[in-house]
């Protein structure tokens, strides 16, 4: 594997390895402290980020290795006119490997075709966001031991939400998992991710509109947030984002080992009270996602240890 631009490039034997890397990771960081020494990450960030661009930055430097690169759009060549391709064929002088996200779908892939070097996905518009889904799939492994047999309820802008379509992807690989997807009408995932994946491949789901309802079944609740950023419609982002609002006493029918994801930035969707539920995995997800990028560069680079 030479670039990382969708998750289902990866097999779930590699998948696995790559676990098995960041969990060792965890019990002996100063094994890695120097694992990139003299390398270089490039983050070319078109849009904005808080934890995804400073989580590759802090896996990077606890590697040993250095950072550079730019946080918006505005402040690279872009808002002269540049395309993708040549931006990343010249950054890609500078470095050793590439984090790019950018608010077009494709655009990650059309960077791995002039970049010279590893490019990993950081998110692409609404279609995937892969390393979001490896720290995703790190916690689920760390809180159950296993991905198989699992309920997964996603809750919440399943349309636009490129972590919802990279993760159903990637459980979708594994026996006895089933899906049920929770959404206003208007959000409801999108169809091909039923129509190519799911019904083919014979894995049970349900679409539901109540949380409530069907909470009592899920190992897995997975809560996202509606994005104001990828609407058309003023009116509709305002009449949608307050479909859902995770409260302790929603939770009262829950498992007492559900696990609670989220890939953040959290705007109300998760009521600040569930923090300190011990079923709240969403920040344990922020410093998971470190630990998995750290274990991706160094597959990517080729670096042992």
């Amino acid at each position: 594997m030479k670039n990382l631009i969708d998750i289902m490039q990866m097999s779930t034997e590699e998948l696995q390895e790559l676990i098995n890397r960041a969990l060792d990771i965890i019990d002996n960081p100063a094994k890695y402290a120097q694992a990139c020494r003299g390398k270089k990450l490039a983050t070319l960030f078109f849009e904005p980020s808080t934890r995804t661009r400073l989580s590759f930055e802090a896996a990077m430097y606890e590697l040993g290795g250095n950072v550079i690169g730019f946080s918006e759009a505005k402040s690279s060549s872009a808002a002269k006119g540049e395309s993708v391709a040549d931006t990343v064929r010249t950054v890609g002088c500078y470095a050793d490997i590439i984090a790019m996200r950018h608010p077009k779908e494709g655009a990650p892939l059309v960077a791995t075709r002039t970049a010279g070097v590893p490019v990993v996905n950081a998110g692409d518009g609404g279609h995937n966001h892969p390393t979001q889904t490896l720290a995703d799939l790190l916690t689920i492994y760390r809180e159950k031991g296993t991905f198989e047999n699992l309920t997964v309820g996603l809750c919440g802008d399943l349309k636009f939400g490129r972590t919802v379509h990279s993760l159903i992807s990637a459980m979708s690989r594994y026996p006895g998992v089933r899906f049920v997807l929770i959404s206003p009408e208007e959000l409801r995932v999108p169809r091909y991710l039923i129509t190519d994946l799911l019904e083919p491949n014979g894995i049970p789901y349900e679409e539901v509109t109540d949380l409530e309802a069907a909470m009592p079944q899920l190992d897995i609740l997975y809560m996202t947030r509606v994005q104001r950023e990828r609407f058309f419609n003023e009116a509709d982002y305002l009449r949608l984002k307050d479909t859902y609002i995770l409260t302790p006493e929603k939770l009262r029918t829950a498992k007492q080992d559900l696990a609670i994801l989220h890939p953040l930035p959290r705007v109300n969707e998760i009521s600040v009270a569930v923090d300190d539920d011990p079923r709240a995995c969403y920040f344990k997800q922020v410093l998971n996602g470190k630990y998995m990028r750290m274990a991706l560069i160094l597959k990517l680079l080729e670096v042992n240890v």
